[in-house]
């Protein structure tokens, strides 16, 4: 499906100069002089590479779809991760590269997406927030604000992570899994 250059969104998957991309970021520039145009931070899903490129209105790219599929993480052996189709049980190993940072908050038995292009896997998404556990917390300096401190903890998973001041060590709190960032104590 053709759209034009200032139709990108984040998230969407293009074809360019032969790769197959993901939009990440946009910005929608009018300068003084000339035509607007959509500068987009693109990032190649087969090889991590990324690149900014500029689209005019009058250009069109193709937009592709993805197929995506419900898997299980199941386990991890040194640098593969192994999930499993939950239609078909049948499973499918992919190196830790391919899920970047969000690999450190894989859980056993978690459920993702995969997406694939041509029957080839190329990303895996993750659930937007999972719950974990702090394992270690830095003490609150008396005199500290509420409102604008933060101080670091590290979670069971080794991801270290700004807390307020009033979590403490074995507290089980909610996590942004891509933003990797505090958003409420858990349940």
């Amino acid at each position: 499906m053709k759209i034009s250059g200032v139709d990108i969104r984040p998230g969407n998957i293009i074809e360019y100069e032969g790769g197959i991309w993901r939009a990440v970021k946009i910005q929608h520039t009018q300068p003084g002089k000339g035509g607007a145009y959509m500068q987009v931070e693109l990032k190649n899903l087969i090889d991590g590479r990324k690149n900014n490129v500029r689209f005019r209105s009058a250009e069109t790219v193709e937009r592709i779809r993805l197929d995506t599929t419900d898997f299980q993480f199941l386990f991890s052996d040194g640098d593969m991760l192994t999930f499993m189709d939950k239609a078909t049980y049948e499973q499918i190993s992919l190196p830790r590269d391919l899920l970047g940072d969000a690999a450190a908050f894989l859980q056993d038995g978690m459920d993702v997406v995969m997406e694939l292009y041509d029957e080839r896997p190329i990303s895996v998404q993750l659930p937007d927030t999972i719950e974990a556990m702090i394992v270690e917390a830095d003490a609150v300096v008396k005199g500290q604000t509420a409102s604008s401190s933060y101080k670091p903890a590290i979670l069971d998973n080794g991801v270290r992570v700004m807390v307020p001041p009033h979590i403490g060590a074995g507290t089980k709190i909610v996590v942004d899994v891509y933003e990797q960032t505090y958003v409420k104590r858990a349940d």
